[in-house]
């Protein structure tokens, strides 16, 4: 009885196991250091062409249609607060799918399943690392981009992380049901390719959101994303929100919760289908 207490997994043991798949993770990203400096100037190559076709539309340097969709004339330091966000919604997306997808093709995903700790833990300990890189390389881009473009918040740096916090813990709803999807379809490099790119895109990360077709609008409004993205934006540059900023506030905190449990409940039903497939060690 004894050694069976001590073999429960305890909240220490679940710590452990997130700090060990996290430093195998970084030690992993690091063997190859020009992966964060492609990732630093990698969106300043996209975001290039954005900038002079702005510069092309606009009177004395202010691009006035753009404002009557955004509130500012600030162009450029929307799209950069954007691009930003948006390499980490690729990190969530990237770090959970793709890396599910490592797990089936080196062979080890069935001897992961097998340990005593949650799966949504090694989840989470794979998405991390992208994380932390992703802050690293988004400071970096966000420098130079600023001595290329302009960067220019006026806001409070430290009031814009108020709705990144659940916006991030909301995603993680996203990427739960994702990685089950993966999982399921053993594909993941057009799933991530597709499903990033639809939310990016529907999210507003390079346009105000209010700029599209009024049939697309209700997708965009139905994104938790949406409303981070708008409100760190008009509290860094000033923009104008598609809501009153408490009201997207608090609607970030509901999605939070709800995405949250959507993303469990799809991947704890997904995964028993898989186990009764018995393909969670196909690729």
């Amino acid at each position: 009885m004894h050694a069976q207490t001590l073999s429960q997994p305890t909240l220490a043991s679940h710590l452990r196991a997130l700090f060990a798949l996290v430093r195998k993770d970084w030690k992993q990203y690091w063997r190859y250091p020009l992966n964060a400096v492609s990732a630093m100037f990698h969106p300043l190559i996209w975001i290039a062409p954005i900038y002079f076709m702005g510069l092309a539309f606009s009177i004395n340097g202010k691009a006035e249609g753009f404002a009557q969709f955004s509130g500012t004339t600030d162009f450029m330091s929307f799209i950069l607060l954007g691009t930003v966000l948006e390499n980490f919604i690729n990190a969530v997306f990237w770090g959970m799918g793709y890396a599910l997808k490592n797990d089936m093709d080196s062979g080890v995903m069935e001897s992961n399943w097998l340990t005593p700790i949650p799966r949504l833990l090694i989840l989470v300990g794979h998405s991390v690392t992208n994380l932390v890189v992703t802050m690293i390389t988004s400071i970096g881009m966000l420098f130079f981009a600023g001595l290329i473009f302009g960067f220019h918040p006026t806001g409070n740096l430290w009031a814009a992380f108020a709705p990144v916090v659940p916006m991030m813990i909301g995603l993680y709803g996203f990427g739960f049901a994702f990685a089950a999807v993966v999982m399921l379809l053993r594909d993941a490099n057009a799933l991530v390719d597709m499903s990033s790119f639809l939310v990016q895109t529907f999210s507003g990360s390079t346009f105000p959101v209010n700029a599209l077709p009024r049939f697309l609008l209700p997708v965009a409004l139905a994104l938790p994303l949406t409303y981070g993205l708008d409100a760190v934006r008009s509290r860094l540059i000033g923009t104008t929100t598609i809501l009153p900023l408490p009201w997207e506030m608090v609607l970030l905190v509901v999605f939070m919760f709800v995405m949250l449990w959507v993303g469990m409940a799809a991947f704890r039903s997904l995964e028993r289908r898989v186990r009764v497939l018995g393909t969670l060690g196909q690729h």
